[in-house]
């Protein structure tokens, strides 16, 4: 007696079969499927019938039959699904939707700027840490921001100058370089010197702690990042960076003085007066309001990139880069829109100067 399962490669006789009764094992002799025809012949009394064989992938199961004692074999393909419980529900448009980086970046921005008011105004500040952001923010960054500042002092008065000075209106170049100055320049000059140079560390150094976990073990031992690492570094760009802006406006003034006397014959005396006869109290005060926003823009998107940064050393250059660049587009915009509110109508502070 010989079986053959169709949509098998396997071919199987009750001589190769052979059960184990003291071990239960069952043993079974498979034919390869190159043994095989294309066509698998059957002798049925005075006829021949031909039977095609699927060459399918399939698998095998013996199993003893409970009713007479003999093993059954079955056979199931590859591709049959054999779990028969109920499928799952399709998923919907938003299950697989995760919310763009910068958006979600975005998000951490204003959460984090909420946190750090919430905690300066409780005084949940670590003063230590705070004193030492301070130092590292305002010394040891005045050298940078100071040159800068005079070579942006001497650019400038070169396509002032020059051309005041054939108009007849020396007397009016000081007035100029002390708007533009406390005005647009030294609080812009500053905030991108600053951006550079500390908001580029910031988000480095918090990159690197929150891919190493250290951030994490803050949290075990009990202490807010919030608290430790963010708020001490934002309260300390925003108080040293007005004084590095007024601290770049002198610079830029003495150099565009001492370079228009040098050059181009205009008194050091004349540039004085005439900006002393120009500038409003108001002037200085926007230049320092405009200074801390810049700060405060810098600080929070260096250290929300920061605590936010995925995907080890390379996602630490990442954040590093966009954090900057990031940082000089909000300083514009701000710059724009305080401007916008501080200097509307026209102004007639130059008319003292001529």
């Amino acid at each position: 007696m010989q079986a053959a399962t169709y949509g098998s490669v396997f071919c199987f006789s009750h001589r190769n079969l052979r059960i184990n009764a003291q071990t239960s094992l069952v043993k079974l002799h498979a034919l390869h499927p190159s043994q095989l025809d294309r066509k698998f012949e059957r002798n049925l009394g005075p006829h021949m019938h031909n039977f095609p064989i699927n060459r399918k992938p399939s698998r095998l199961y013996v199993l003893p039959n409970t009713n007479d004692g003999h093993p059954s074999a079955s056979t199931v393909d590859d591709g049959m699904n054999t779990n028969h419980a109920p499928s799952g529900t399709s998923p919907t448009f938003l299950s697989n939707w995760s919310p763009p980086r910068y958006l979600w970046r975005g998000l951490s921005v204003l959460i984090l700027a909420g946190q750090v008011i919430m905690k300066t105004l409780k005084g949940k500040v670590h003063w230590r840490n705070t004193l030492q952001q301070l130092e590292r923010v305002g010394p040891r960054s005045v050298g940078v921001c100071l040159l800068t500042a005079a070579f942006v002092g001497m650019a400038f008065t070169i396509q002032f100058v020059r051309e005041f000075t054939r108009l007849g209106l020396n007397r009016s170049v000081g007035g100029v370089l002390a708007l533009a100055f406390s005005r647009e320049l030294s609080p812009v000059v500053t905030s991108i010197v600053v951006a550079g140079r500390i908001g580029s560390a910031f988000a480095a150094e918090l990159g690197t702690m929150q891919v190493s976990e250290q951030t994490d073990t803050l949290r075990v031992l009990g202490s807010d990042p919030v608290d430790y690492l963010v708020t001490p570094r934002v309260i300390a760009t925003c108080v040293a960076l007005p004084f590095l802006t007024l601290l770049c406006f002198t610079i830029g003034m003495a150099s565009s003085a001492l370079l228009a006397d040098s050059v181009y014959g205009v008194s050091i005396n004349i540039i004085l007066d005439s900006a002393q006869r120009a500038l409003r109290p108001w002037d200085i005060i926007s230049a320092m309001i405009k200074s801390q926003v810049f700060g405060s823009i810098i600080s929070i998107v260096s250290c929300a990139w920061g605590v936010t940064t995925l995907g080890g050393a390379k996602g630490v250059g990442e954040s590093t880069t966009s954090a900057v660049v990031i940082s000089l587009v909000g300083i514009f915009v701000a710059d724009f829109a305080l401007s916008y509110c501080f200097f509307q109508g026209a102004g007639d502070q130059l008319k003292n100067c001529i």
